[in-house]
């Protein structure tokens, strides 16, 4: 008992979710996808993070 409310509510943001149109920003998905430079050239690779790692453990 006392699921009414909870599943009223999951019912409501379900149908918010799926009938409203969020603001997209186009220009910063283009950048996104076409791999625009904007400030990932500055990132490191996780994975090179991991191969240094573990160098120290095989000396």
């Amino acid at each position: 008992m006392g699921r009414g409310r909870a599943k009223a509510k999951q019912t409501k943001v379900a149908r918010q979710l799926k009938y409203s149109t969020p603001n997209t920003d186009f220009d910063s998905l283009q950048r996104e996808l076409s791999g625009g430079s904007d400030d990932s050239a500055d990132r490191r690779d996780p994975v090179d993070e991991w191969v240094e790692e573990d160098e120290w453990r095989r000396a």
